[in-house]
């Protein structure tokens, strides 16, 4: 299937590693350049090489997406480089994990400022982009646990935030050419993940939660990324696609 993304331009955020990372080097294969941008410089430009190693193209970007003004110049950096932005995957989160009566606000702030701020910036800056061409793909990574998850009052309200977020969004932008679409992962091994001193007993517990038998890669959510960055979703918007394993709450 020709998903129509040869020499269209990509922005994936947090993308040095994780699902970010194989979400940049899927979308390159697919014929996209893409700017690889996350606040570890050293590692996104790794990953940038990578993909040119692959015969791809692709820049890296340092950007902190809780400042607008970085976000404006990560993106700058990226029209200058490529001639435009067609496809912003908004990705760049993280976890502070703690029990809300031991949980910072710093780390409140800090998990809703990246995960769903962040978005907000890059949007801002990326909308003016598509709109000079009437096509753009928007898709917000969520989470499954957008639901709630004890220990991650700050987590959970971003990524549902985020569903929030993109349903608003799609209303406004539909009309402009632009589909703005979230994708809520699972259990996903990551390599963070699986760095985790209790990763045996985190993925015991996740797969018995599962309908299907097996764990998540992160290829999974890049498949499901370029799929809606493609021309073939062109009639969907609005909507968050769960990549689960079956496992919803």
């Amino acid at each position: 299937m020709d998903l129509g993304l040869k020499d269209r331009v990509a922005i994936v955020t947090g993308s040095a590693r994780g699902i970010g990372a194989e979400t940049a080097r899927m979308l390159a294969t697919e014929g996209m350049a893409v700017v690889v941008t996350d606040l570890d410089a050293d590692a996104a430009q790794e990953n940038a090489r990578h993909i040119e190693a692959n015969g791809g193209k692709a820049i890296a970007v340092q950007c902190d997406v809780r400042s607008e003004e970085q976000v404006r110049k990560m993106v700058g950096a990226g029209a200058e480089a490529f001639g435009r932005i067609d496809v912003l995957v908004n990705n760049a989160g993280l976890v502070k994990d703690r029990t809300l009566l031991k949980m910072e606000e710093a780390d409140f702030d800090l998990v809703l400022n990246v995960t769903l701020k962040g978005a907000f910036h890059c949007c801002r800056a990326v909308l003016p982009h598509m709109h000079e061409r009437g096509w753009g793909r928007i898709i917000n990574i969520s989470s499954r646990a957008m639901f709630g998850n004890p220990g991650q009052a700050n987590y959970s309200s971003a990524k549902a935030g985020l569903v929030g977020f993109t349903r608003a969004l799609s209303l406004e932008q539909a009309r402009k050419g632009v589909t703005v679409n979230a994708i809520a992962p699972g259990f996903i091994e990551t390599e963070y993940i699986q760095s985790l001193p209790n990763y045996d007993t985190i993925r015991e517990n996740a797969l018995a939660k599962n309908a299907v038998t097996f764990a998540g890669q992160t290829s999974d959510i890049a498949g499901a990324v370029a799929f809606m960055a493609s021309e073939q979703a062109r009639y969907i918007t609005g909507t968050t696609l769960f990549v689960t394993g079956g496992r919803y709450g």
